[in-house]
Parts: C-alpha cells; structure tokens; sequence
C-alpha cells in the first residue's frame, strides 16, 4: 500500500501543496499534522510509522518533512527498510537500500539539517539587528490603536464587555488587558 505523509510546523501554515502533491502521486492513505518537526514525537506520524510494514511504501513532499536532522533521518530510513517499506521523497526520487541509497540519503539529510540551521543563524541575526534599533518592540505589532483601546475602554463604562466586543471587534480578553493596563497607570 502506498502512504503519504504531509506535515507542516504551525497551525497558520497550509497543507494543501503537499496533500494534492501526494494525491496527484497516488497514495491510498495521507497522514498529515500541524506539528513541529524539531520535535520527533508527532502523533500522526508515529501512528503512521506503526502501521507500515514488508511492501509498503511511504512518500512525503521532502525529506524535511519527514526528519529534520540527520542522524533521525538515517535512523528512521534505517528502520524502515528493516521493516521492508520503501520511501519515496518527491523531491529526491525513491530512496533504496542499497550503498548508493543510503548515501544519498546521508547527504542529502545533512543538506536539510544544514538549513535548517541556517534559517534560525539568520533568524537571530536579523533579530540582534532589529534590537539595536531604539523603536524596536519583541513581538507581534498591536492589532487595535491606542486611541482604539481609548474609546473601547470609554465605551465600557456603560456597556457590557460582550457589547463593547460587538462594537468595536476588540475582543473581550484584549479589553480585560487593557482595562488592568490602564489601572496600573
């Protein structure tokens, strides 16, 4: 049988490119899940891993996507292969167990940890840069203005929170922080 496994590393993140990649490719079934890839603990692929078995094969968009480091993805090639599952990264082409396989698949797991590691040296990077700067603030930028805040605080004195929300669209738990902010001012 031919599996397909689709992940990506945040909620906000589609799947759609991988999953119709995988449908166009013929898989019977597609496993996929919103679940970060550092961690190598992802429920819908270790629910996938323990159903494959000897003739199976198993194809995924990237090798990213399948282990994010090196040693995992060896690891986990090498556990399929006992098993007798073949894999299949799209980007790559089939994975054999053969010297020229696995070597490839050496390489290539190394190209992918490699960045990996690059994507969070620049991250940092830009990150230091940006707090040099003396206007910089950590995060996400605010979604209402202060003078927004101002008026759906002054709104609340004489309507209810779920009236204010309707309102204005500040939503109740932004107005509860504001309304604690501004008493501790």
């Amino acid at each position: 049988m031919k599996y397909g496994y689709a992940r990506v590393s945040t909620v906000s993140q589609d799947l759609d490119s991988q999953l119709q990649a995988l449908e166009k490719e013929g898989c019977n079934k597609i496993y996929s899940e919103k679940f970060t890839g550092t961690i190598s603990d992802r429920p819908k692929f270790k629910e996938l891993f323990s159903i494959l078995e000897d003739g199976d094969t198993l194809v995924v968009t990237k090798l990213d996507r399948f282990a994010r480091s090196t040693v995992d993805a060896i690891q986990k090639v090498k556990e399929l292969f006992e098993k007798g599952v073949k894999i299949h990264i799209l980007n790559m082409g089939l994975v054999e167990d053969t010297p020229t396989g696995r070597l490839i698949l050496t390489i290539m797991s190394g190209f992918a940890e490699f960045e990996r590691d690059m994507i969070v040296e620049r991250t940092q990077e830009g990150k230091a840069i940006a707090r040099q700067r003396e206007d910089f603030v950590e995060g996400r930028p605010n979604k209402y203005s202060k003078k927004q805040i101002a008026h759906a605080l002054e709104l609340l004195e004489t309507n209810s929170y779920t009236e204010v929300e309707k309102m204005t669209g500040i939503s109740k738990s932004t107005l509860i922080r504001a309304k604690k902010k501004q008493l501790l001012d």
